[in-house]
Order: structure tokens, then sequence, then C-alpha cells
């Protein structure tokens, strides 16, 4: 099991999409922390600071599916099972936790990147400073949110397995249904994946939810499409 699961997180780790999203990551986290701190104006209230320090879960959670759904689209899920000698769907979850592995690794990029060029920015700007403890909160948030979108993407590409597919309907619910249904019914849209990730990582701080209870309701959502991808995996060994 061992053997496999360091297989899989070195696959996870050497294409060329990880290394495309890692640099997506941190431009992003760089050219957040500069439009927060600086082109957003006067900023005098913490929760506004703490924006500056918010990653793109999306990112994370888009390379995630099109990884996973790539095994699928290349044909080489079922072969790794034959040569591992495992059921696939016990292929399927050590797969994942590699991609929490590799998530993790890329997470804490992302975040190093963030602190960096957002903090000193915010030293300029009037108002309390934020202090280390409340930078930490930020920086925990970010990176079990960064995580835990990483492994939702690897389920969801497992169960969707197309790439093009998986990453059309992701961006449509990202980028333009979740912004729709938040206008409407903020407390609802904080219920889904995309609004739980926004409030951990900062990115929405006038919200119903605490950082922890939004961090419980990403969690349920990932688990639940983690033990889905799996059984069905599973299932398809014995068709």
């Amino acid at each position: 099991m061992i053997g496999l699961l360091r297989g899989e997180l070195l696959k996870s780790v050497t294409t060329r999409a990880v290394w495309g999203f890692a640099v997506g990551g941190t431009a992003f986290a760089a050219l957040n922390a500069v439009l927060v701190a600086v082109a957003s104006g006067t900023l005098d209230e913490v929760p506004e600071k703490k924006e500056a320090l918010a990653g793109l879960p999306v990112l994370l959670l888009l390379w995630g599916l099109v990884g996973a759904a790539g095994e699928y689209r290349h044909r080489t899920a079922a072969p790794t099972a034959l040569v591992a000698r495992r059921g696939r769907g016990t292929v399927l979850a050590v797969r994942i936790a590699a991609y929490a592995l590799t998530g993790l690794g890329l997470a804490l990029l992302i975040n190093a990147v963030a602190v960096g060029v957002a903090l000193p920015l915010l030293a300029d700007q009037p108002g309390p400073d934020l202090t280390s403890g409340q930078v930490a909160g930020v920086v925990a948030g970010n990176v079990l949110a960064l995580v835990l979108a990483t492994v939702l993407g690897a389920a969801l590409g497992a169960l969707i397995r197309s790439p093009v597919v998986g990453a059309v309907v992701l961006l449509i619910l990202a980028l333009v249904v979740q912004p729709l249904v938040s206008g409407s019914w903020e407390r609802e849209a904080n219920l889904s994946p995309f609004g739980a990730a926004g409030v951990m990582t900062g990115g929405t701080h006038d919200t119903t939810l605490t950082v922890a209870q939004a961090g419980a309701v990403f969690a349920v959502w990932t688990v639940l499409a983690t033990l889905v991808a799996v059984v069905c995996e599973r299932r398809r060994d014995l068709a």
C-alpha cells in the first residue's frame, strides 16, 4: 500500500498540470494581495485586511478534477489496479490521498506567497495591523480549504471521468451559478462547497457562517463525494 501511495504521489507531482496550477495559484495569490491591499483603497478593518491573504480553492479543485479524470481519459486507471494487484476502489482511495498530499504542498506554497506579498503592503494601511494569531488563522483556513478542494476535485474527476466536461461544469457553477445564488440566498449559498471555501479563505467576510462552521460544511461535501467515488469504483470492479 505504501508503494502504491508513493507511486501515485510521484505521478501527481511530476505532471505538467500540477506545475501549471502551482504557477497559477501563486500568481493569483500575489495579484489578489496587490489588488486588495493597494488597488481597493483604504482598508481600516481586520476582515478587509484578511481578504488580502485569500487563496483561490477553485484552482486546486479544478486541478484535482482534471488530473483524476485524465486517468480514465488516458485509460490508465484499470492497468494501475492490475499492476498494483488491488481493487480499483482501493487504488482510487490511494490516488485521492496522494492528491491530498500534493495539494497540501501547493497550499503551503500559495499561502507563503500570499503572506509574503500582502503583509508588507498592508503595513501602510490605517487601522489595526493583523496580529500573528490572525494571520495564522487565515493561513490555516486557506490551507484546509485548498486541500479539501483538491480532494473534492479528485473525487468528482473519478465520477465524471471527462476532464473537459468536468472543467466546464465546475467553472459554470463557481463563476456563474454561485454568484447568482449568493446575491439572493446568502445563507443557502454559504452551504455550498464554493461558498464555504470563500468563508474559510477570508474572501467572504460578511457571512452567516464562522470559519469553523464553513470548514465543517466543506469537509462534509468532500467526504461524501469521496465515499461515493470509491463505492462507484468498487462497483465497476464487479462489473
